[in-house]
């Protein structure tokens, strides 16, 4: 499907973006194209890869100018750009807004304008059940996105979504962090023993993206089935990948935490299909015809249960230390550590 065509990848100097775009880079796409506000990653990006595939563009998808110079002959969208920290949407609320939601709003208004093919967003688990700015505000995304995407319909623009849980080692993850606090002797820092969350690499981040990208239809919200762990044995994992003996500190729950995180809501649950590894929440495609809302309920709907990291596969700590083994991250700093 890319063959010959325009990549664009919106927030592209971040994790995903450079997953992504590595692993798209040799394929036959003629062309992909960075979009961010930060000039100094992308020109590191170019230095790196030296590839005249690669195009950067430097813009904000709050400025829909911006996005627009960068979407003139797009074929393909994947759209990451986002504010993703909870403790900073927590305090800044507002620009949570202006680019989680209305910076959405920017790109699918101008991927449509442009005659793009198909756009996938990138959400968070964090958007299901949210009790977080960060989370209320990719909720709204989400609902912007599943809007747009029914009001185009025909247009030959599709629209969809798909939805992550943590993706290790990822800007502003824990793992790089207890990492660091063993190699400065520290405590490892954990919130709440307990906290579960569901455990991804990047490389399985891209695999959804793929997925969504050859299988959703306009509007569709595209999940991965992912195992979980608690944050106490995730702790646990690293130490003993670093033969490390560092204490564990319990400091608390941070500003907006959960203490575990939904994929998929009761509601989503009752109508997605299950795809083997994957889960489509399809359109809703009711009108505002309100009985249908008030009048025709759906008794079915409260007997199934929600998909969570409290409830999906519990990984053993040595089932994470293999997961772990998986990221560059991890044997670079282990390599490190051992030839200290």
């Amino acid at each position: 499907m890319l063959e010959n065509k325009t990549l664009l990848i919106t927030g592209g100097t971040g994790s995903f973006g450079n997953a992504v775009m590595e692993k798209f880079l040799d394929s036959e796409v003629k062309e992909i194209r960075i979009f961010s506000r930060d000039e100094k990653k992308q020109d590191d990006m170019r230095k790196h890869y030296n590839n005249d595939k690669l195009k950067f563009y430097i813009g904000n998808v709050r400025d829909i100018d911006s996005v627009r110079n960068a979407m003139r002959g797009v074929d393909y969208v994947f759209h990451a750009a986002a504010l993703k920290q909870v403790p900073s949407c927590e305090f800044f609320p507002i620009e949570a807004v202006k680019t989680n939601i209305l910076g959405t709003e920017n790109v699918l208004s101008a991927a449509v304008e442009a005659g793009v093919k198909k756009v996938i967003c990138l959400s968070t688990d964090k958007a299901a059940y949210p009790i977080n700015a960060m989370g209320i505000s990719k909720a709204m995304m989400e609902k912007v996105i599943v809007a747009k995407a029914r009001s185009v319909e025909g247009t030959g623009t599709t629209i969809c979504c798909t939805r992550y849980g943590n993706v290790m080692a990822s800007r502003g993850s824990v793992i790089p962090l207890f990492i660091d606090q063993i190699k400065e002797g520290k405590p490892l820092t954990v919130t709440d023993p307990d906290m579960t969350r569901f455990l991804m690499n990047l490389s399985e981040a891209v695999d959804l993206v793929e997925f969504a990208f050859e299988n959703a239809n306009p509007g569709d919200i595209m999940v991965q089935k992912s195992p979980a762990s608690t944050i106490r044995d995730l702790a646990q994992a690293v130490k003993e990948l670093f033969n490390a003996d560092n204490e564990v500190r319990i400091i608390g729950t941070r500003h907006g935490e959960k203490r575990f995180e939904t994929l998929l809501t009761r509601e989503e649950f009752f109508v997605a299909d299950d795809m083997d590894g994957f889960y489509r929440v399809p359109v809703d495609k009711r009108d505002l015809n309100y009985d249908k809302y008030f009048v025709d309920g759906q008794e079915a709907l409260s007997q199934d249960e929600e998909y969570n990291s409290d409830n999906t596969y519990r990984l053993s700590v040595d089932e994470i230390k293999e997961k772990l083994l998986e990221l560059d991250l991890v044997q670079e700093e282990l390599k490190a550590w051992n030839n200290r």
